[in-house]
């Protein structure tokens, strides 16, 4: 196993403290790992959107796992483009959301509102309908929006498909 795969195995570790459930691995924001001759670490990130709150934390994360493992040296860069999709989701990533309780995102119909959850059918990931509606745009983060089952009648999140 080569240094930088060995790195890459340790931050499957390293969650999103939104949804402790996605590893950033999962997300697709881990873009890069790079171990340079003097020793030192450099890991690429970037956001779900620009501005993501999240990011601050998901790099202090990153350091301190790779710190605890014995790298003296490490910095975490922020690369902003290309920008992050929502096919950078693993497809164990989209599983452990729906698992979780939130919808993963539903693939667009080529409609600029489907990107956004609006005319999109969105299953229920508790009990699977398909029978849901929309009830905001946002919900707890930017990167969700909040549905409704009527046929379970529970309220979940969607994660928004973004391109």
């Amino acid at each position: 196993m080569t240094p930088e795969e060995k790195i890459w195995k340790l931050l499957e570790e390293v969650t999103d403290p939104e949804i402790p459930v996605l590893s950033i691995l999962d997300l697709g924001v881990l873009r890069k790992v790079q171990v340079q001759e003097d020793g030192k670490v450099v890991v690429t990130i970037t956001p779900t959107y620009s501005g993501c709150p999240a990011m601050n934390t998901i790099a202090t994360d990153i350091k301190i796992k790779l710190l605890s493992e014995g790298y003296k040296d490490v910095k975490v860069d922020l690369q902003l483009s290309p920008a992050w999709t929502t096919d950078w989701l693993t497809p164990e990533g989209k599983q452990k959301l729906e698992d979780y309780g939130i919808a993963p995102p539903v693939e667009p119909n080529g409609d600029i509102h489907a990107l956004f959850g609006r005319d999109t059918v969105v299953r229920c990931p508790l009990c699977k309908s398909e029978n849901t509606k929309l009830i905001s745009q946002f919900s707890s983060t930017s990167c969700k929006a909040h549905y409704q089952c009527l046929d379970c009648l529970e309220p979940f999140d969607y994660f928004k498909c973004l391109k």
